[in-house]
């Protein structure tokens, strides 16, 4: 028997959010071509509770601020712990960086600056230069997860966000394994990967975006894939 893979779209659905419109018809379209069997079903962070069971993937998806803080960030949580493929682009970046800070380094007090004006500890902060509705360059290590993935050193990829890790807690961040692979030519953060983890990889551009929507990105192929190598055979 073989068993469809279930992948949670977590955040607020909305038909005003280009990539949530996007990303049911690139799923399909992964199905179609890459013969995969998956299921996207939405979760709103108010419905996490303590975390998400029953699921091959979670794809924590742009849109915040969210309407749940706490929902989101269990929800990456759960999918850390349990080795879980996990997906976070835009937002669901933010909020994977803002988990990881938390759990697994410590910062019990980390905030995100677009849910928390003026928090002392905020590891998510504005941007320099806002990325709103802008194509950027990301650079990507070499050796790594996001260059086995995207299969270059160097892309343009379309953004939606004006807020990314502070710098200022990136050497916490990396000192406690997680791994930052793409940056853009003034070393800012755009990809970041957990090694060791089946599937955990984050981006600040949104694939779902990339051409007309009718082809799949490297990542979201990728995530697909990882879910459906997760789902019981």
């Amino acid at each position: 028997m073989t068993f469809t893979a279930r992948i949670a779209l977590v955040g607020e659905r909305s038909p005003s959010v280009q990539s949530h419109v996007r990303i049911p018809r690139l799923l399909e379209a992964v199905r179609e071509r890459d013969g995969l069997l998956v299921e996207a079903y939405w979760v709103s962070t108010e419905e996490v509770g303590d975390g998400l069971t029953g699921f091959d993937g979670v794809w924590l998806l742009p849109g915040s601020p969210y309407r749940s803080e706490d929902g989101a960030v269990a929800a990456i949580r759960s999918a850390r712990k349990g080795d879980i493929p996990v997906l976070g682009t835009c937002g669901g970046f933010q909020h994977m960086v803002l988990e990881f800070a938390r759990d697994v380094c410590g910062l019990e007090r980390a905030e995100h600056a677009e849910n928390e004006t003026g928090a002392d500890d905020a590891v998510i902060t504005p941007l320099a230069c806002s990325l709103a509705g802008h194509e950027a360059e990301v650079n990507v290590t070499a050796g790594s997860l996001a260059e086995q993935i995207m299969g270059t050193r160097r892309s343009i990829e379309r953004f939606n966000c004006a807020f990314g890790p502070n710098p200022a807690y990136v050497d916490v961040l990396r000192r406690n394994g997680l791994r930052f692979t793409g940056h853009d030519d003034e070393g800012q953060v755009r990809i970041a990967e957990l090694p060791g983890h089946p599937f955990y990889f984050a981006t600040l551009f949104q694939p779902e975006l990339a051409g007309d929507g009718t082809r799949p990105h490297p990542v979201i192929a990728a995530f697909t894939a990882a879910c459906a190598s997760h789902a019981p055979v």
